[in-house]
């Protein structure tokens, strides 16, 4: 006859199992009877007009109706205002120009900003101290000045 295959920590292992089981399903029973034993369990939380939690009911006078075409979904159309309306070109005094690397700044006159330009931007030879008109694009560190003419 052949030995049986379960060994000592084979036994207590599945004897320590079958325990655990046992336990948690008595936790479980003991938690049912305690709820059926207490008011009915969750209580209920209402949300008044204010957005506060409250344990009554709202009033149903305070209802306001609602037309589902009033609701805009999404974005709503911008109004243009003056702001938007301004003038593209603008005016201003090159502070810095290097024609050996082909670049130079240009500042504003409206706002004292300082706007890069390039040589690709110009299209009349600029120099320091020259007031030019140009138009600002953006660029990958800021305005640029692009389409800079000389201001005659």
């Amino acid at each position: 006859m052949a030995k049986s295959q379960q060994t000592f920590s084979k036994r207590e292992k599945e004897k320590k199992k079958l325990k655990k089981r046992e336990e948690k399903q008595k936790k479980k029973e003991a938690r049912r009877a305690e709820a059926k034993e207490s008011d009915g369990g969750i209580p209920f939380a209402y949300v008044d007009q204010f957005g506060n939690l409250t344990d009554t009911p709202p009033d149903p006078a305070d209802k306001v109706k609602v037309d589902a075409e009033d609701i805009v979904l999404g974005i709503p159309q911008k109004e243009e205002t003056d702001e938007d309306k301004f003038d593209p070109i603008r005016k201003g005094k090159v502070s810095y120009f290097d024609h050996s690397k082909g670049f130079g700044f240009i500042i504003d006159t409206e706002t004292n900003e300082k706007h890069f330009v390039h040589v690709s931007g110009l299209n009349d030879e600029v120099s320091e101290n020259d007031k030019v008109s140009f138009e600002l694009e953006k660029g990958q560190r800021g305005m640029n000045a692009v389409r800079v003419n000389l201001d005659k």
